[in-house]
């Protein structure tokens, strides 16, 4: 094969994950590029589902697949599309391929491949089917059993190779005699993978196909079955997987946290498609950019050919950078999900946007600005530590002339500065004598922003409460 034969005018890329569990984060990573790619060359991208694995789908799993497309920003113009409702299509397709003679019955069962492979194993040969059911000139075929039921297999072309130029490895190339006549559907009519993605791809007009390389050795079959059946062939990317801290892939199975829990953990969509994207993919030196920025820029080359490494550190850096440039009125919203979930209640949305402008630049995640804020809708703990160092007997008295300065004052961060201004120069304090010992007693921890704005955006009756503790 070579791709350059195929002309794609108009792109349109997909994302097909079975619902056999949650979106994880290398099938985000898959859609982020089919997403851009899309985007970036006007194109349509396509959400399936691939539910033919019956036994394990779910519809909780379809559920969290759609939420974490949604959170993460990645509109799909067409879908969700289901396989299982498309069953109809691929009989048609299989009906025509028996009757071209691309595909035949087969009655081997699944006991005489088990003994097929032992025997090949025994003489040192690789495993793999015979091709005892396949039809050719003068071959007289077994004998039909009574009571099989028959799957379908595509009967791979004997000679030659596969080739295709791959967008991120280059060109691959696999010889027919390597690969076997493929099952293409089971006993009871449900296709199998290789053939129904085929199918789909085909009929949805899809260009441009961008996966993870473990599907690498699937690509010759299915190249041949885009071959017998004439269809048009899209363009393959596959992408290197990403590796865990242990340095495994991570997988559905092994390692991987869904998409969704980063939602929980307060991790801005944005800094999540961000950190993402780096993972396989640069654009020179940049390391921070929008979504927007990446759709003008992804045009599917500077993919790298080599395995990713996930970094925890480097994605709440990423978050950090994100969350500083982040609307403070839409951080509000988002810390108040947070702290409902503490059982504590922000009704002043105006004064929760001001209190995350104070301290989002303190903060790697929504989770942890969360944290920040809860000392002013709950009280506060000082440690036994913090009182000990910061709120001794030189300092109490200084706190109570504070507590009837700040009754009176204006209650606006100027105000309250003068009142802390004209504390310390009646006790001859420094500020980091009283204003450690004001940060103790009202926020339970004696580092924060600015003692004046911090306390600005406390209820004054909180403050003069939480200062009398002294």
């Amino acid at each position: 094969m070579s791709n350059a034969s195929e002309i794609h005018t108009h792109v349109r890329t997909r994302i097909a994950p079975s619902p056999t569990g949650f979106l994880h984060l290398g099938t985000a990573r898959t859609a982020l590029y089919s997403w851009a790619y899309a985007r970036h060359h006007g194109g349509e991208f396509v959400l399936r589902i691939e539910d033919t694995d019956v036994a394990r789908s779910t519809q909780d799993s379809v559920d969290q697949i759609l939420q974490s497309m949604h959170w993460l920003g990645l509109n799909y113009d067409e879908g969700p599309i289901y396989q299982m409702q498309r069953l109809d299509r691929y009989a048609e397709v299989i009906a025509r391929m028996l009757d071209e003679g691309t595909a035949y019955r087969c009655y081997t069962t699944p006991q005489e491949l088990d003994a097929l492979r032992e025997q090949q194993k025994a003489k040192g040969e690789k495993t793999g089917y015979d091709s005892r059911w396949r039809p050719a000139p003068g071959k007289t075929l077994p004998r039909v059993p009574e009571g099989v039921k028959p799957v379908i297999r595509f009967a791979n072309p004997l000679d030659g190779e596969v080739r295709w130029d791959d967008l991120v490895k280059g060109p691959i190339s696999i010889g027919n005699r390597e690969i076997d006549d493929l099952i293409i559907a089971r006993a009871d009519g449900v296709p199998t993978y290789n053939f129904a993605v085929v199918v789909d791809d085909w009929d949805m007009a899809i260009t441009h196909v961008f996966r993870g390389d473990e599907h690498i050795n699937n690509t010759p079959w299915q190249i041949n079955i885009y071959r017998a059946l004439g269809a048009p062939l899209p363009l393959f990317g596959h992408l290197p997987v990403i590796l865990g801290d242990d340095g495994q892939k991570l997988s559905k199975r092994r390692g991987a946290v869904a998409v969704s829990a980063y939602e929980d953990e307060g991790y801005l969509p944005e800094a999540m498609l961000n950190y993402l994207a780096r993972l396989g993919w640069s654009h020179g030196d940049d390391e921070i950019f929008s979504s927007a920025q990446m759709v003008s820029w992804f045009d599917g080359s500077h993919l790298s050919k080599s395995p990713a490494q996930w970094d925890a550190a480097k994605l709440a850096w990423v978050n950090a950078q994100h969350l500083k440039q982040a609307d403070d009125a839409r951080l509000a919203a988002l810390v108040a999900r947070q702290l409902q979930r503490r059982n504590l209640v922000a009704s002043d949305e105006g004064q929760l946007a001001a209190m995350c402008a104070l301290f989002k630049d303190r903060c790697t995640t929504i989770a942890e600005l969360a944290d920040w804020l809860a000392m002013y809708f709950a009280p506060v703990t000082p440690t036994a530590e913090d009182l000990a160092q910061h709120v001794t007997d030189a300092v109490k008295p200084a706190l109570q002339s504070l507590v009837l300065r700040l009754a009176d004052v204006v209650w606006e961060k100027a105000g309250i500065a003068q009142a802390i201004k004209d504390t310390l120069a009646e006790h001859k304090l420094k500020m980091p004598q009283l204003a450690h010992a004001v940060r103790v007693l009202v926020c339970g921890r004696a580092q924060t922003p600015s003692v004046d704005a911090v306390l600005a955006l406390f209820a004054r009756e909180d403050v003069l409460a939480r200062l009398q503790r002294a």
